[in-house]
Order: C-alpha cells, then sequence, then structure tokens
C-alpha cells in the first residue's frame, strides 16, 4: 500500500493553526461535528460548509496586492456563490515539499536543482513555515521530515543521490529505466503529509516530467492533491545530454502535458528551465512572488448536498485580469470521518 510507504520514513508532525481571525483551511466544504439534535449540554449543533480558495492575480503589470472582496466573484459549478471572507495571506504558516527527481535521467542537472531549492528554502521559509524533503526515482523517500530550519534542508537536498538501482536495466532485462515514481511521491507528499496540516500548502517538483512505474495515474495524484488543497508547481529540468531510453529517445521530452494539467488543476504552473542555472533561481523566485501575493476567500456553497462528487471553481477578478486558483474540490460525502 503507498500509504505505508512514508510511514518508517518519519512520523507526521501538525503544523501550527493560522492566526486568530482568519477562516479556517479545509480541502473541501468541511461540516462541523454533528449530532441529530441537542448535546449532552443541551446546546443546539449546526452543520457549517465552508469552502477555501488560495489563488493570485496578476494583470499585465504583474501580481495585483490591492484587491478586495468586491472585485471578486467565485462560481461553483457555474453558479455564483457569495464571498463570506476575502484576505490577502502573508502570515499565515506555509508548509512547502520539495520532491526532487533522482532518477538517472537528472544525473546531470541534480546540483543545479540542489543549489537552487537550498536557496529558495532559505529565502521563502519564516520561523512559522516548514518544509519537508521527498526524493523519488524507482523508490519514493523522505530525505527531511517537517523543518523549519533551510540549513537542515540544504543538507538533506545535498545528500540526495542519482538512484537507478541495479544498473538501469528493467525487470524485463530490456535495458529501459527501472522507475521514475513521481506520480506515487505526488500522492504519498499531498495525501500523507499534506492533508492534516493547515494554513498554505505546497508542492514544488522538480523533474523531467517523466513518470514511470507509479502505482497512482496521474490523476489519482491530482485528485489527492485537490483533496489535501496543496497547490502543485512544476519545475521542468532536463539536460538532453543525460539519461535516456534504450530506443534513444530522451526523457526530458516527455511529460510536459501531464505536468500542465498536474499543475493547472491544482492551481499552480508549469516553469520549463531546461539546464540553465538563471531560468532555475528565476522560478524559484517567482513560486516565491506568487505565495507572497496569495488571497484567501471562502464561502457557504448553495450546493449542501454532501455526496462526495467533484465541484467546478472559477473565480473573476476583473476583464484583465488573469488568476491561478485550483479548478475545483471534493465535496465531503456524509460518509466521510
Amino acid at each position: 500500500m503507498l500509504a505505508t510507504a512514508m510511514v518508517c520514513a518519519g512520523a507526521v508532525r501538525a503544523q501550527e493553526a493560522p492566526s486568530v481571525g482568519a477562516p479556517p483551511v479545509s480541502t473541501a466544504p468541511a461540516p462541523e461535528p454533528e449530532d441529530s439534535g441537542l448535546d449532552n449540554v443541551g446546546t443546539l449543533k449546526v452543520r457549517v460548509n465552508l469552502v477555501n480558495l488560495y489563488f493570485s492575480v496578476r494583470d499585465k503589470q504583474g501580481y495585483l496586492t490591492n484587491l478586495h472582496k468586491d472585485d471578486c466573484q467565485v462560481f461553483e459549478d457555474r453558479e455564483p456563490q457569495t464571498i463570506k471572507a476575502f484576505t490577502q495571506e502573508k502570515n499565515l504558516p506555509l508548509t512547502i515539499g520539495i520532491l526532487l527527481d533522482t532518477s538517472g535521467s537528472m544525473q546531470y542537472v541534480l546540483p543545479l536543482e540542489q543549489q537552487a531549492g537550498a536557496e529558495f528554502l532559505k529565502d521563502v521559509l519564516q520561523p512559522k513555515d516548514e518544509a519537508f524533503l521527498i526524493s523519488f526515482d524507482i523508490n519514493v523517500d523522505l530525505l527531511a521530515d517537517y523543518t523549519s530550519n533551510p540549513k537542515e534542508l540544504a543538507r538533506a537536498l545535498n545528500k540526495a543521490s542519482i538512484n537507478t538501482g541495479a544498473g538501469t536495466g528493467s525487470a524485463t532485462g530490456n535495458g529501459d529505466p527501472r522507475g521514475t515514481l513521481l506520480y506515487d511521491a505526488v500522492y504519498l507528499g499531498a495525501h500523507d503529509k499534506l492533508r492534516q496540516e493547515a494554513g498554505r500548502k505546497v508542492l514544488v517538483v522538480l523533474t523531467d516530467g517523466e513518470d514511470q512505474g507509479s502505482q497512482v495515474k496521474l490523476e489519482g495524484a491530482i485528485e489527492a492533491a485537490q483533496k489535501s488543497n496543496a497547490i502543485v508547481y512544476v519545475i521542468l529540468v532536463s539536460d538532453q545530454g543525460g539519461f535516456s531510453f534504450g530506443s534513444g529517445v530522451q526523457l526530458g521530452g516527455f511529460g510536459p502535458g501531464a505536468m500542465e494539467k498536474l499543475a493547472k488543476e491544482t492551481g499552480g504552473r508549469v516553469i520549463n528551465v531546461g539546464k540553465n542555472p538563471r531560468k532555475l533561481q528565476d522560478a524559484f523566485q517567482q513560486i516565491s512572488d506568487e505565495l507572497r501575493t496569495q488571497y484567501l476567500l471562502s464561502y457557504t456553497p448553495k450546493n449542501t448536498a454532501m455526496d462526495g462528487t467533484f465541484r467546478k471553481l472559477d473565480v473573476d477578478c476583473g476583464k484583465g485580469t488573469k488568476v491561478q486558483a485550483r479548478k475545483g474540490y471534493y465535496a465531503i460525502s456524509d460518509t466521510a470521518q
């Protein structure tokens, strides 16, 4: 089972709660505990559903940081909703998962990822924030559990190494790479590490975009990220002179379409940097800038059915603006705990 893969690597530790007065964060409309009547002290209990959505807005001049509730509209399955709260979120805790591709195709670009990743974490992490590091190749390994110490994360990054297993042959002996468990890593990062966390949650995936051998499919990885309310950024890094399939087709030539879907559906985006160190640094800087300009809106959905279905979301903040937000959420079902 996938969920057991992370157990030996380290225990999940609870994130710091949001600041007083901030709307609670959930992955979907989150029901308050409900009884069928009065509790043992005579208090009437009611179910309150709340959808929380993080997003950023930009126009031709850059990111907008002065928007208010009346400037934006939110739609669920094309039906307009009433926004209850609208704030710019700079102070809520931030939890970041760095997912590092250490398969054979990354051999020549791994040092660039390690250096740029360490600088990014040093720049973006505040004392109330936390980050963890996962590597993925033929295995998925937790290299560093939750910590707010950038130096500790940098040491873990520097210890990451390329793993192609026993040589580069597959179990069938045809010379193909044995596996790059990209989708499994996203699932584990979202489901096992982020789902129970509060505040803003981000996965940054450094990869060439090729998955091989994961138990989880692309759709399962996306669903896990959406249910954990995690934004996925994919930094595409590749070296055309690096590892290749036995047929001679480069790994770096695969996966951009799947990565676009993974990022777009969760409110993130793909940044293609090739093997250019400056572009890689710029990619991390773009992500840092976006995290500093996020808004959080909350609303109670008009569709009150607790049926576990997927609800499409759309945010409009006016002509000439581009909103970056997840594309939907899964409603909690009546049978969910």
